[in-house]
């Protein structure tokens, strides 16, 4: 029998082989003292590091090396010492004969309780009948062969799924029905062949990737189609608000009326915003651009609409241009506060008295100037100061609310004229005086030709020089508004026998406070009253035409010219 292990080239494996025995790795000699059957060549478990540290005999913790080369001994700091009985105690030492062969059984792993073990925790098991099983699996890791016959390890086994670069198409894998196993890859059995270690994962079925790869495409086809989809609308909304025309209705309404306030001061874009919440336009855009076209388009006021819905721009423009859409409330030059609050009564669908209470209770929250305030006898301290103009009053608005536009309109004309700078150059005593002038001129004249000559009028009776008159106005208007008429034939009995501070016959002076609401020609004339040396003024038609005079003798003559007219 020849001898193996004596530096005689390829040797077939025997127990006492250095990557196996339990003489360590190597050429780490036996528990006999043999030298290494590799010819003292160390030989390196592949997956062991070349400077692994080694262990000596166990139980003499002797050093042992190649070429001299001396591996560390453990201490007992570093490493327990193990003698046989503590490194296997219920395992007997094996029995070598003179040619190295072992007579007994393997004993067990000297690494199984070894510090740098990573198999320490597995537990023995049996090999070859009766040899200790070093990983606790017979089948794990065969005996190592001699480095002639080893072969390479296969790769070990996953489940990873493999890429494109793995044979198969990243995004529409082969494995269809018209795979081949030669094309393939596949086995006999429609599995790929498993030199990659992989064919478990690879073994599906040409159907299920077919399945696999329909359902993908589906899924890109609708996200492809679904963005393209959102990108095409959002260019579209795009491309209109840039360039395309802005929606908009077609035709002139569907028939239902609306009612649409515009506030005063409004521009286009807030008029269009106006009309699109009560339906009458599409788009604010398409009102604005209609506008825009219309040349009058500008002129549209504040005030209330009544228009259709489902307009188009142009025509809900056209519309509001004509005086039939106006449906404001609109306060006549002259009119008496008791006649104003009946309309706003009305235009608000509230009971009869609503506005008029309201005023009397809180006319001093409603924005009057502090000129307004504090005259003794006054019957309404709001007359004169809800100024004649077109409102934009609408079912729904508080009476309050009403009044505080018309007190805010006249305050604001009043300031802009400059009643409070100009009142002491024409002899009164402050505007509130002024704003009653221009009351009596807007009562008593006819016509705005009238205006001037009726503020010289009242100017020159004021004079504390006036004997024709005495300084007494002896003005109907003033007696009517005493009594809530207007009446033209008034008894001097009746006129002479009623004391009250607006009975312009009886008391000299001004009344207490305007009697209606003057318009801007009275405001102006009021301002401004001609030099002429009028003192009296007959209606000598009882309507329409009045006539001035400078005498009394002149007057006379007007009152007859007046007494034939109602014979007539």
């Amino acid at each position: 029998m020849t001898e193996y292990g004596r530096g005689q080239g390829s040797e077939p494996w025997h127990p006492d082989d250095p990557l196996y025995g339990d003489g360590g790795w190597g050429g780490q000699q036996t528990q006999q003292g043999q030298q290494s059957p590799y010819g003292g060549q160390p030989q390196h478990y592949p997956q062991q590091p070349q400077a692994q540290q080694q262990y000596g005999d166990w139980g003499t913790g002797e050093q042992h090396g190649y070429g001299g080369q001396q591996y560390p001994q453990y201490d007992q700091q570093q490493q327990p010492q193990y003698d046989q009985q503590q490194y296997a105690p219920h395992q007997q030492q094996p029995q070598y004969d003179q040619n190295g062969w072992p007579t007994g059984s393997y004993p067990q792993d000297p690494y199984a309780t070894g510090p740098t073990d990573p198999y320490a925790q597995q537990a023995g098991g049996t090999y070859g009948g009766g040899q200790a099983d070093h990983y606790g699996t017979p089948d794990a890791y065969p005996p190592p062969e001699p480095p002639g016959r080893r072969r390479a390890e296969p790769e070990p086994e996953t489940d990873w799924d493999p890429g494109p670069d793995q044979g198969e198409h990243a995004f529409f894998a082969g494995g269809g029905d018209d795979d081949t196993p030669g094309d393939s890859g596949d086995g006999p059995d429609g599995e790929r062949d498993d030199r990659s270690g992989r064919g478990e994962r690879r073994g599906r079925s040409g159907k299920e990737k077919k399945r696999r790869n329909g359902l993908a495409c589906l899924v890109v086809v609708g996200v492809f189609g679904g963005g393209l989809a959102g990108v095409g609308y959002f260019g579209y909304q795009f491309y209109q608000d840039r360039f395309g025309s802005a929606p908009d209705f077609a035709g002139a309404g569907n028939g239902e009326q609306v009612t649409v306030v515009i506030p005063k001061g409004a521009g286009g874009y807030a008029i269009g915003q106006e009309l699109k919440k009560m339906g009458v336009v599409k788009s604010v855009d398409a009102f604005v651009a209609a506008q825009a076209a219309n040349p009058e388009g500008k002129t549209i006021q504040d005030g209330v609409y009544t228009l259709e819905k489902e307009m188009s721009a142009a025509s809900a423009v056209e519309l509001m241009l004509s005086p039939k859409s106006r449906d404001n409330l609109v306060i006549a030059e002259g009119k008496r506060n008791a006649a104003v609050y009946e309309l706003i009564d009305k235009r608000l669908k509230v009971d009869e008295g609503t506005t008029a209470k309201v005023a009397e209770t809180k006319w001093k929250t409603l924005g009057l100037p502090d000129w307004a305030v504090n005259h003794e006898d006054v019957k309404d301290p709001l007359e004169g100061f809800l100024y004649p103009s077109s409102y934009a009053v609408a079912k729904g608005q508080k009476p309050e609310d009403v009044l505080k536009q018309m007190v805010a309109r006249a305050t604001e004309k009043y300031e802009e004229l400059d009643f409070e700078g100009k009142a002491e150059s024409l002899g009164l005593e402050g505007p509130w005086e002024l704003v009653t002038v221009a009351s009596l001129v807007q009562a008593e004249g006819k016509t705005h030709d009238d205006f001037r000559k009726m503020s010289e009028v009242i100017y020159n009776r004021l004079k504390p020089t006036n004997t024709e008159t005495n300084r007494k106005l002896q003005f109907d208007s003033t007696f009517n508004y005493l009594l809530g008429q207007s009446e033209i034939d008034i008894s001097e009995s009746e006129i002479n026998s009623n004391p009250d501070p607006y009975n312009t016959y009886t008391n000299e002076g001004l009344p207490p406070g305007p009697i209606g609401n003057p318009g801007e020609e009275a405001l102006q004339a009021a301002l401004n009253p001609t030099s002429d040396g009028w003192m009296y003024f007959v209606a000598t038609d009882g309507m329409h035409k009045t006539e001035f005079a400078k005498t009394i003798a002149e007057h006379e003559k007007l009152v007859e010219k007046f007494n034939a007219s109602r014979d007539n």
